[in-house]
């Protein structure tokens, strides 16, 4: 059977600020209503003979991927939990271990979370002539064919071909080429962009692994074989994992093994890298503009516009722009220059900012909280809490609180008082008072909350108890 591997562990700088560590990109919902991962796991879904999908991410995103699986109706194979970042080569070894488990015949089709392709019908039948090779024993990597010559991506360059199937074996791999070496890729027509996707057998993978990274192999073997299990997660401990090298697919094992294989196709892929390829896979207007919210554009050509739900934005006279706001920042730069945005984050975590962890809205297993107001020795947030969720036992060394229920009913717990507030009224949450906050009605729960106190962070709780399992 063919098994999704979703590999969902990027960060997504480049499209900062929508982009944040917390809410990185392959959750966002970039080119229409659903997001990036989900695309991944319904264009996987629509696979003839296809398993549920093994997701791999961190610890930080594994409740976003039980939801976003969840909110279109997929079930899951597996969400594994990286502790520690080791590359891509690791995290399919673990996918491979744990499909190997339940189906010792088990194929492998990697996918990163965060890319964009247009052309199903072509993927698919891409993916039907890599399981052919599969099925021979052969790694496949999925090669894009280049429309223009491209500098930020690795070219693949393929051999002989494999029979009539329509792959090739692969004659080397390329780092990303100069303009001139790019160019001169293109007219060859021999070369394919190498699109990270793969496909093939997971004892297949795990053989050319322990042929050329044995070490790698033995620690994520000895890693999932300590692992437990987390509600619907599945825990590698920290430790194992990281004696792990750090390597990623390609040079672990496809610029090695003698059996690599490519299939060429073109199906409208972008792993939509930064803002500008964003802008060139959108639809546009006429002047060459993408915008998207509340936009006023007056003599603007070849700009991306994105307005938050805040405010409009106009623009005047302006071309080749990429301006994108959020509530809490914004980017204005020149098209050419976006792939620099890593810069701006890099200077954000050398302030010890918060700019490029969080968006001002945050995302919790039981809700969210926005921060609506901050100040000196205080902050107002407005939480919503889901129907059936509770936050965890806790309490606060530095900060008292005051809650007022907007709408809903919420079940507090303060000390050794159990009580209902319902709408419009409030209570007070001393400092170093034990504390929770319940959801048990079938309508979301929104507070006000005001802290006050000499330090505000959210590092400042005590968990005493939490359903989700977090310390």
């Amino acid at each position: 059977m063919l098994h999704p591997v979703i590999l969902s562990g990027g960060s997504g700088t480049r499209l900062w600020p929508l982009s944040r560590q917390n809410q990185p990109k392959q959750f966002l919902a970039l080119m229409g209503d659903r997001s990036l991962f989900q695309e991944t796991v319904l264009r996987a879904q629509a696979l003839d003979g296809v398993q549920a999908p093994v997701t791999v991410c961190s610890e930080d995103h594994r409740f976003m991927v039980g939801e976003q699986l969840q909110a279109v109706g997929v079930a899951s194979g597996g969400i594994l939990l990286e502790p520690v970042a080791r590359n891509t080569a690791p995290a399919i070894a673990l996918a491979a271990l744990h499909v190997l488990e339940h189906d010792p015949d088990g194929t492998l089709l990697v996918m990163p979370a965060d890319h964009l392709i247009e052309d199903e019908s072509a993927f698919r039948a891409a993916v039907a002539t890599a399981r052919t090779l599969a099925d021979d024993g052969w790694l496949a990597a999925f090669g894009i064919r280049p429309d223009y010559a491209e500098t930020g991506y690795g070219y693949i360059l393929r051999g002989d071909a494999l029979g009539e199937e329509g792959g090739f074996r692969i004659e080397r791999f390329v780092e990303k080429p100069d303009l001139a070496t790019a160019e001169r890729y293109l007219a060859e027509g021999t070369y394919a962009w190498n699109s990270g996707m793969f496909l093939f057998r997971a004892d297949r993978y795990l053989q050319e692994l322990g042929r050329h990274a044995p070490q790698m192999l033995d620690a994520v073997r000895d890693a999932y074989g300590a692992r437990t299990s987390d509600l619907d997660f599945t825990r590698i401990p920290e430790a194992g994992f990281a004696a792990s090298p750090s390597d990623s697919i390609d040079y672990a094992v496809m610029e090695k093994t003698d059996r690599a294989a490519v299939v060429p196709v073109s199906c409208g892929w972008s792993d939509i890298g930064s803002w500008s390829s964003l802008w060139a896979v959108a639809e546009r207007d006429d002047d060459d503009n993408r915008h998207e919210g509340d936009v006023i554009s007056v003599d603007t050509r070849g700009s991306l516009v994105r307005a938050s739900e805040r405010r409009m934005i106009a623009t005047l006279g302006v071309e080749d722009l990429v301006v994108v706001d959020t509530a809490d920042a914004t980017l204005v730069a020149h098209k050419d220059r976006v792939q620099d945005v890593k810069i701006v984050v890099d200077r954000l975590k050398k302030a010890g900012r918060q700019e490029h962890l969080f968006h001002r809205k945050v995302y919790r297993p039981w809700g969210s909280y926005d921060s609506i107001g901050v100040g000196p020795r205080f902050q107002v947030k407005r939480i919503v809490v889901k129907p059936g969720a509770a936050l965890s036992l806790q309490k606060h060394a530095h900060r008292a609180e005051h809650w007022i229920v907007v709408s809903g009913i919420a079940e507090v717990t303060c000390d050794d008082r159990v009580f209902d507030l319902r709408e419009n009224e409030s209570t007070y949450i001393p400092r170093g008072s034990v504390h929770r906050l319940r959801n048990n009605g079938s309508e979301p729960v929104e507070l006000i909350e005001v802290q006050s106190g000499s330090y505000l962070g959210e590092d400042d709780i005590v968990r005493l108890e939490d359903v989700y399992g977090r310390s």
